[in-house]
Order: C-alpha cells, then structure tokens, then sequence
C-alpha cells in the first residue's frame, strides 16, 4: 500500500504545485527530486538538450559514468544500421563436400552454414506485438526440405553445424557466470537457431510419487537431464507448494532439476540458453532430414573458428594455419529479411543475443573478421565520426550485459543527435520503443496525452535503470534525453516512476 501511494504522488506531485508549468524544467526536476525519497540514496545521472538549437535543457552529473545495462544497444544498432545499412541480408546455406550420386547418396559430410541470421525462428518479421508463436524450428525445416527436394537420399559423413563465419567467442567480457544458462545470456554463435534458447516445460506427473513430466520445445534432445522433481500430493496441512530447483555447470552438458511439484497444480516454463548453438542446430538439423527419410549414417558435430585461430582479431582472415573444408556443393540457402527489421525486434524487445550478433557483423562487413575486437574497433571508428572520444566511453559487448560498460549521459546524448542529424534518423527512431504502444514501452507512458511521444531505449540489470531517446513536446519540437540511474537499493518500479515523471515533464 506505501508502494502503491509513492508511485500515485509521484504521478501527480508535480503537476498539483502551483505555476509548476511556468517554471524551467531544472526547477520542475528538482522539485520532483526534493519530493522523492528514491533519488535521495541512488547515482543519478540525467541529460536533456533540445535538438532544434542544441541547447541543454536540464542536466545533473552528466558527465559522470554508469552502468548503461541496455542503453548500449543504442550504440549496437546504429553502427549496424549506418554501417550496414538497413537492407543488408544473412545468408544460412547447407554445402556438401560432394556432389550426390545417381542414387541420391552423398558420400561426405553435409555443412549447415550460418551466417549470422538472428532470426531462424518463429518469431515474426515485421515486428509485432505480443508473444512469440508458430514453429521454432520452421527454417530448419524448411532448408532441410530443399535437401529432400534434391533427391537425397543418404548421407554418408557428418552433419556439421558451422558457425566459423564468426570467431567462438559465446561470451562477452564481463558477463556473469550465471547469464548463460538463461536465454537473455544465451551463447553467440553465427548459426543461432531460435535464439539459441529453449523451453522446458515441467507439470506434475500422474500421480503422488511420480516424476515431473517435461516437454521440450523445441522438441529437440540437446542437454542429458537429471530429472528428481517428485510429484507430491497437494493436500495437507500447510498444503504442498512448487519448489523447483536447476542448474547447470559452466561448460556442462547435464541440467539438474530437483524440488516438488504438487498433483494437479500448475507447472513452470524454464528458457534456458542452449550451450553450443551450432551443435544444437546440427542435432536439429540431422533430425529434420531423418523426418523426411533421409539416412543419416555420421553424427552431429559442430565446427568453430577459435580465436588462437586468428591471426588478427581485428582484421584480416583465419591464419594460414587453420584449414577449412571447401565451399561444396550447395543443397539449400536460405537468405534473411532486411536488417531493418531485426533492428527493430533486437531494441524494441531488447534482445541481448541479436545485438550481439550486431556487432559481429558489422566486423565481418567492414574487416573481414566475425570478432568482438573487430566489431568494437569498428565502433571506436563510428563513435569518432559522430564526435565522441574514446575516453568517453568504455564498452564490451552488444548488448549491455556487461557490468564493465560505462557510459555517460552527456556521450548518450551526443550518440542521439547525431543520429538525428543523420541520413538514417527516420530508420533509427523507427527501431526504437514507443511510449504507450509498443516494445519494453507499451506499458510506460500510456496515458493519451503522452502516448507515442516518448521513442527510447531501456535498460536493466541490479541495481542499474536506464531510459535514453527522444521525446517530441507537445509544441512539436524534439528533445534527446538520457537517464542512466545506477545503486538504488529499492523497487525497480518507484525508480521507473520518477524516470516516467521527468520524461512527462520534458514534453510540457
């Protein structure tokens, strides 16, 4: 209830003080400041610059550096929209080491090829609202069915799941140990199928005593699973409650469950990141092709490009050292949709594994080389153009989840005029959530007078809350803002409020 009465007075606060409107946005700021217990304790950091005349609006420690989380995906994908431009396209193919016979056999091994297509899911392209439907595994299918369109009928080596477009470098630098086995840690990997996650569903089994049924999507069998979840009747005084415990070890191929399911209760959905992506799609693929009656008599390998295989991470190729089977004989290609529209899906829902997948490509566009190194050098050079100096900044990865990332409001906002000033402004503000209507905003900023005003990127992680864009006043001009909070040690949602509010106030 005290909760529930914080959040209400800072919604109306400010707006009851008399001649509140009058006032400059600084004073109406402070004002909210002095009135909200949560900006007393945690590290604010905020700046406002009206875009027309570059004229900063409000500002407070906006030099200072912070933990962006999410916000770094504003840098991630306007290097890959600039640098890649919005209709550039991943290509996935499956190669044979040899042509097939008259009999329909290949006598060598059969290559799935990624290229670094986010989307090999079922997830819809455009965009949409609402959760994720339809077959995880269609474009594996559907590659899998121009094979058998080719007539083949046995394959006598390997399906190998190929993802050396990029460097294996699954994690980034200053990840938690834990945020790999969830599916906003999954692994990168050039070959991503279904964000190289899965779903694990548990319900209780038939009777008291049982073993929890588990139902795998994909339906796919990857991890070896140590199943001690009981079944435990649901009577009894205190009634029986779901406790459902798991882990798995860095690096393991064996996933724990234990704990107590009650019979006839709800049961609970894991998504869980999927260890090595181009092993998963092997074992995926070499299930599809079963499915439609082909032999397959090898196993399901995956074929990385480790970084001590290269010989410059920031340019160049794979040393000379390193062999690679030859290009093949191709069986099916599958080309993706415009970057532009996984743009949209990667900040709209903040999707870790895709902007990741961003930066990656972008060096294998610009130096010939898949890595985080090439990709962030690349950045480096971006960043330059749009007047923002190394010191600046320090970023690691795509995607924010590193806690080693630091950035400031002031080099947040000079990132968001300059994109406004850019060519791709309309592409740009387009990826971007919007207040009220969709992405990690559809429910923030919902009131109609403020709805579709507010185009920005969120951020989260503990104790970190971020929210940077741009915000169209009601008069019609256009301001770019960022609000980086870092150490608040209380609800993330009396934090949110107080971003909510201030970004009210900028649009008055």
């Amino acid at each position: 209830m005290k909760r529930a009465l914080f959040l209400l007075l800072i919604a109306a606060g400010v707006a009851a003080q008399p001649s509140g409107n009058a006032l400059p946005l600084s004073e109406r700021v402070e004002r909210l400041f002095a009135q909200s217990p949560v900006t007393h304790t945690a590290f604010w950091g905020i700046q406002v610059t009206e875009l027309s005349t570059g004229k900063t609006l409000y500002q407070l420690n906006a030099n200072r550096f912070f933990v962006p989380a999410s916000n770094t995906k504003l840098f991630s994908t306007s290097l890959a929209l600039t640098r890649l431009g919005p209709d550039f396209t991943f290509q996935t193919r499956v190669l044979a080491g040899a042509a097939p016979d008259a009999d329909g056999r290949i006598a060598a091994d059969v290559r799935l090829v990624g290229g670094g297509d986010p989307n090999l899911s079922a997830r819809a392209i455009p965009y949409r609202i609402g959760p994720t439907a339809g077959d995880p595994l269609a474009a594996i299918a559907g590659l899998a069915d121009q094979v058998a369109a080719r007539g083949i009928h046995r394959i006598d080596g390997d399906i190998v799941g190929d993802d050396s477009w990029y460097v294996w470098e699954p994690f980034g630098n200053g990840w938690s140990i834990d945020d790999p086995t969830y599916d906003y840690g999954a692994p990168v990997s050039a070959l991503t199928v279904n964000d190289n996650a899965f779903t694990l569903s548990i319900r209780p089994g038939a009777q008291d005593g049982d073993p929890a049924a588990l139902e795998l999507n994909p339906a796919v069998e990857y991890y070896s699973i140590d199943n001690r979840i009981r079944t435990v009747a649901a009577s009894g005084d205190p009634p029986a409650e779901r406790r459902i415990h798991y882990s798995r070890a860095a690096g393991s191929m064996t996933l724990k469950l234990w704990g107590a399911i009650p019979l006839g209760g709800r049961g609970e959905d894991l998504t869980l990141g999927i260890d090595d992506p181009a092993l998963y799609a092997a074992i995926a693929f070499r299930q599809a092709l079963e499915e439609r009656g082909i032999t397959v008599v090898g196993r399901s390998v995956a074929s990385h490009l480790y970084p001590n295989e290269v010989t410059d991470p920031k340019h160049g190729a794979p040393s000379p050292a390193v062999t690679r089977i030859e290009p093949g004989i191709e069986l099916a290609a599958r080309t993706s949709a415009p970057l532009l529209e996984d743009l949209r899906i990667t900040a709209k829902v903040s999707q870790n594994l895709h902007a990741e997948l961003d930066l990656r490509a972008v060096g294998r566009a610009r130096r010939n080389m898949g890595s985080v190194e090439a990709g962030l050098d690349e950045l480096k050079a971006f960043l330059s153009e749009a007047g923002i100096e190394p010191g600046g900044y320090t970023i690691n990865d795509g995607s924010g989840l590193a806690r080693l990332n630091l950035l400031s409001p002031a080099t947040v906002v000079k990132l968001l005029g300059y994109m406004y000033a850019s060519p791709a402004r309309d592409n740009f503000l387009s990826i971007l959530p919007v207040g009220g209507q969709d992405g990690t905003l559809g429910a923030r900023f919902s009131d109609p007078s403020i709805a579709g005003r507010i185009h920005a990127k969120t951020g989260s992680l503990a104790h970190v809350s971020a929210l940077s864009g741009y915000a169209q006043r009601r008069r019609g001009d256009w301001v770019a803002f960022s609000i980086l909070v870092n150490n608040y040690n209380g609800p993330t949602a009396e934090v949110r409020a107080v971003m909510d509010r201030i970004c009210e106030l900028m649009l008055e």
